[in-house]
């Protein structure tokens, strides 16, 4: 089973060009059998831009994720706390075997639906 992950630009690029290996949430799915992404990079881009499989997904206390995966966070310890600002618990997406399209697609074209804030299912 896949998901479509809407992910800022830049955190996209870093994710398909291997600086960021671990792709952050406030909330996770409540399936267990989602195996791969769908990347949607949201604003400016607005386009599917490639796929990655999950390794794992790491949950915990965010002061606790932070020292779990920092090396690999792709993003600086202040914008990752200002995200989980709030919030007891957080998720880490663990990347693996990414690829990007070789063209970008348009997501009302290739899946027929619009853009989700978050996430959704795909069959």
């Amino acid at each position: 089973m896949k998901v479509l992950l809407s992910i800022r630009p830049e955190f996209a690029s870093k994710i398909f060009n291997g600086s960021k290996r671990f792709e952050f949430r406030r909330v996770i799915f409540k399936r267990t059998d989602i195996k791969q992404v769908v990347v949607y990079a949201s604003s400016p881009v607005k386009k599917l831009i490639g796929e990655f499989k999950i390794d794992t997904i790491i949950s915990g206390e965010p002061i606790n994720l932070w020292r779990e995966t920092q090396s690999h966070a792709g993003i600086s310890k202040k914008r990752f706390f200002d995200y989980f600002l709030n919030t007891s618990l957080g998720y880490a997406i663990k990347v693996k075997d990414y690829s990007l399209y070789d063209t970008p697609l348009h997501i009302e074209e290739s899946l027929g639906v619009s853009p989700p804030q978050s996430f959704m299912y795909l069959s």
